[in-house]
């Protein structure tokens, strides 16, 4: 990614070009720009070298030019003058953790003249790498960051995604998305709400994301589905997961199909999945998942929903999600029925678009997965959660104790 990244943008391939040392990280935490073998001079006015950090602003693989952003941070010690005093007029911050490993000492600000955006990338490294070094050049003449060290692409940089991910490192949530990056995790039924539910988790760093069902997609699915199917690909009558993974594959690696049904015998292949959505309307089906599932002691969320017609013809009903984990799951029996013959007045199996229905389920669904990873703060520990249209209520159960 380094080398790609660079080569495509002329303010980091000039810097490049000439001699600063530079890489770029893709991760879970956003995606950052390091400059390396910066001097500068420490609190002993003794000259050291650091690397300046700064977050890169994106849109494809191409940098933002003006960059809105002006701060940078350093790995190393607070940068002083030629005499050991700390530079208080960019001083800003100490210690900050973006996540996935990523810890900076301290960060700076230093605006353009009358405050003004810097007009690109080069000239905000240029201006910070001058503010740094010009101290370490008074106590060592002829110092520089332009050491013109070979430079070696670095093609190993992991990342989900087949472009960098700039939101997370925008918005300073680098530790709470590296919970997620090391989830395996299938969706078992991917019609209404299983295909909110991959929406949703693709665009986190998920490290695999499986998709289980057997159906085809037709132009009902479409209607209650994210995104817009066009008419030529629902002439091609693809398999649902083939569908979907051929969308959600221009975002990112590893959402892998598979074009069947989990029967008793092949249930055995969600044994190894770090959390199961299990997004199916069939009570027999579901038996089949969630018993070998408890046995497993695979943690899963089960959706459900159940929709009527109204004396007046409008719509009422409820949307569910049921997790139970290793640590609870005795109430499992009190929510969920296996048993066949349900609500004969639910309209809900025979199609009906309630595309935001299924939309809600998904993302209690999913909000609770990212509660148990640690994402998001969980005071409650609900493993039961009902919405109900008509009050428009939301009323959780089986709370931590």
């Amino acid at each position: 990614m380094s080398a790609i990244l660079i080569a495509r943008n002329p303010a980091l391939q000039r810097l490049q070009d000439e001699g600063y040392v530079l890489r770029v990280e893709a991760a879970p935490n956003g995606t950052f720009l390091f400059i390396e073998q910066v001097p500068y001079v420490n609190s002993k006015a003794k000259v050291r070298r650091g690397t300046l950090v700064t977050k890169l602003e994106l849109s494809g693989d191409l940098v933002a030019a003006p960059v809105v952003d002006h701060q940078m941070w350093i790995i190393g010690e607070h940068p002083c003058d030629h005499r050991g005093q700390i530079l208080e007029k960019i001083r800003h911050s100490d210690c900050t953790d973006f996540g996935d490993g990523l810890v900076v000492d301290h960060g700076f600000s230093a605006k353009l003249h009358g405050g003004q955006q810097y007009p690109d990338y080069y000239v905000k490294i240029t201006q910070y790498v001058t503010i740094l070094q010009s101290p370490a050049q008074q106590l060592e003449p002829g110092i520089t960051a332009r050491v013109h060290q070979p430079f070696v692409p670095d093609e190993t940089l992991a990342s989900v995604f087949r472009y960098p991910d700039t939101a997370t490192s925008r918005n300073g949530t680098g530790v709470a998305s590296s919970r997620l990056a090391k989830q395996r995790v299938a969706i078992i039924g991917v019609g209404g709400t299983g295909g909110y539910v991959l929406d949703f988790v693709a665009k986190t760093h998920a490290a695999e994301i499986h998709l289980f069902d057997g159906d085809v997609f037709e132009n009902h699915s479409a209607f209650r589905a994210p995104g817009a199917a066009s008419r030529e690909e629902l002439e091609k009558r693809p398999s649902k997961v083939e569908y979907f993974a051929n969308l959600y594959s221009r975002m990112r690696h590893k959402v892998q199909p598979h074009p069947y049904y989990i029967t008793l015998e092949n249930v055995g292949e969600l044994d190894e999945f770090d959390f199961v959505f299990v997004c199916v309307d069939s009570p027999a089906a579901r038996e089949v998942i969630l018993k070998p599932l408890l046995a497993k002691g695979v943690p899963f969320a089960d959706t459900g929903m159940s929709i009527q017609k109204a004396p007046d013809g409008s719509l009422m009903g409820q949307v569910r999600t049921t997790v139970a984990t290793p640590e609870r799951n005795d109430h499992l029996g009190r929510y969920v029925s296996f048993a066949d013959g349900g609500d004969v007045n639910d309209v809900y199996a025979a199609d009906i678009q309630v595309a935001e229905m299924n939309a809600l389920n998904a993302l209690m669904a999913v909000v609770a997965w990212k509660k148990r990873c640690g994402y998001f703060l969980d005071q409650m520990g609900e493993h039961h959660s009902v919405y109900t249209i008509g009050t428009h209520s939301l009323v959780r159960a089986e709370e931590k104790t």
